[in-house]
């Protein structure tokens, strides 16, 4: 289940992020990672955080806690930033956040070594997810009390960019972009890892975590909501079955690190 909060002060924004993301207080006192639906990526960046983070979460691998988070336009009223203004009147309603890790450090991988195992499983994930933003230049890895954490999983599963092709097809590409992931020198596990992970994603967790994806989100697409969630499971549930392709991919790629 999603817990769903509301932002009752915004603290300040991460300009590292090109969505713009913000640091937001809740009504739960908890601080969090918001990423607002009227970014210019618009909701299906917030569809990818909220899946392929619940996914990776379902496959065991760390991922700060997603929360569904309602943001009221009138907290633009004590901005000064027009450009912030703008986005918070742009994002009124539900958005998706993540749980704030104060003292949390960009994973650098010079002096960071995590365990085969654990890069394996990331790898393996994000070749899963489609997932192009793990890079030596943007990790979009946290380190958090000596722990490795996964963050911004917007620019995952970018097969719904291209709404209605053949997802099937979509669905066994091998995804050559993994050479250039960050844990790949680390990812001395991966047959290990996709029998690992892949058990632990049937169709029921994949259709579980889809069911969470708010029709205020996909209210306006062509497809009636339940036939557009009925998609993204139907390509996951394809993906995972077609996962040699992806797997041979990412073990071709690691053999020229």
């Amino acid at each position: 289940m999603i817990r769903t909060v509301t932002a009752t002060r915004y603290v300040t924004p991460l300009r590292e992020g090109g969505s713009l993301p913000a640091i937001v207080e809740a009504d739960d006192d908890g601080m969090y990672v918001l990423k607002f639906r009227g970014a210019g990526q618009g909701p299906k960046a917030l569809i990818a955080e909220l899946v392929a983070g619940e996914l990776a979460r379902a496959a065991g691998l760390p991922v700060p806690e997603i929360v569904f988070v309602e943001l009221d336009a009138e907290l633009a009223r004590t901005e000064p930033d027009p450009e912030i203004q703008d986005l918070i009147r742009a994002s009124a309603g539900l958005n998706v956040a993540l749980d704030y890790l104060p003292g949390s450090v960009t994973f650098d991988p010079i002096t960071e070594k995590p365990r085969g195992d654990l890069a394996s499983g990331v790898v393996w994930f994000d070749a899963y997810v489609t997932n192009v933003d793990r890079t030596p230049r943007n990790t979009n890895i946290l380190m958090w009390h000596r722990r490795l954490w996964l963050i911004d999983h917007g620019a995952c599963l970018y097969f719904h960019h291209d709404w209605g092709a053949d997802t099937g097809a979509q669905s066994r590409t091998p995804f050559a972009r993994i050479k250039d992931h960050v844990l790949l020198p680390f990812a001395d596990a991966l047959p290990e890892a996709d029998r690992e992970l892949a058990g632990r994603l049937t169709r029921d967790v994949i259709e579980r975590i889809v069911a969470a994806i708010p029709t205020v989100w996909i209210g306006g697409w062509a497809d009636p909501p339940d036939a557009v969630r009925r998609v993204y499971a139907d390509y996951l549930s394809a993906r995972l079955e077609a996962r040699q392709v992806f797997v041979e991919e990412a073990i071709r790629a690691r053999s020229h690190v």
